[in-house]
């Protein structure tokens, strides 16, 4: 698990809802038990400083970082995403984005990432769709300088016709699979941490759970029930995740309650020989 991926897992899930900032400390002591070595942590904390995501904040047991608006905004995005719960309905509707690339390949493949995440597939170099209107969007596209204009649309076809266009723009086996793998390769870590399991190996499965859990941030779409195979291993994912999620929360709250609120250690003086 890389530093700066856990420290955006870390504010997200726990330090978002206690105002979204920590001592430098507390954030080496909640990474830990992830083995993710301190200086590590405080390279990856100097990155999302330059990057924009975090700044430096004055707290009483120590100096620290909170997240800035972007980043609070982005996480809370992300955690309605991942907590999500139910089906949001679907009116037959498509969002359709018809652009003019960026001729630069790392600006492609900047906009290609983010439109991903946003939950729009591409049919095309130049045309992209999503089952949802993404408020975000026009704002992308604008601040990436790119000529392009968007459509809502409905297929002609029905909701046959719709399918069909959604496996031309995501690889649903590839994407199921993914998600039948997380089942697997999770069970074991959240399995083993019973009722009489220490606050922080509980905290650690969970992490564990949520970060494997978060990439499909940036993979599906989520995509209405109409348009998906039927048994849609995601659906099943998505209950594994929900109960483990839920039955590890108390431990893992106990855990970095105490990180956050303990004193900064104390060098310990050199004996005199």
């Amino acid at each position: 698990m890389q530093a700066r991926s856990a420290l955006f897992d870390l504010y997200g899930d726990y330090l978002r809802p206690r105002g979204g900032r920590a001592a430098v400390a507390a954030i080496v002591r909640l990474l830990g038990p992830l083995d993710i070595a301190a200086p590590a942590v405080r390279t990856a904390i100097s990155r999302m400083v330059r990057q924009g995501w975090l700044r430096p904040a004055r707290l009483s047991i120590g100096p620290g970082y909170g997240l800035t608006p972007r980043a609070a905004k982005r996480l809370d995005d992300a955690a309605a995403r991942i907590y999500r719960t139910g089906t949001r309905p679907w009116d037959g509707h498509f969002d359709l984005v018809v652009l003019d690339p960026p001729a630069n390949r790392a600006a492609r493949a900047r906009l290609h990432d983010s439109l991903a995440f946003l939950g729009y597939g591409v049919l095309d170099a130049t045309t992209w769709v999503a089952p949802r209107m993404a408020e975000e969007v026009d704002v992308l596209l604008a601040d990436s300088g790119v000529r392009f204009e968007r459509f809502r649309a409905a297929h002609a076809a029905g909701s046959a016709g719709a399918a069909a266009l959604v496996r031309r723009a995501w690889d649903l086996a590839e994407l199921g699979a993914a998600y039948a793998g997380f089942v697997e390769r999770l069970t074991p870590v959240v399995e083993g941490v019973l009722s009489q399991a220490g606050d922080e190996q509980a905290y650690a499965a969970r992490f564990q759970l949520v970060h494997a859990w978060r990439t499909f941030l940036f993979r599906d779409p989520q995509l209405p029930p109409v348009l998906l195979p039927e048994g849609w291993p995601g659906a099943s994912a998505a209950a594994f995740f929900d109960r483990h999620a839920t039955r590890l929360r108390p431990a893992a709250d106990r855990f970095v309650d105490r990180c956050l609120t303990r004193p900064p250690d104390r060098a310990v003086p050199a004996r005199a020989h």
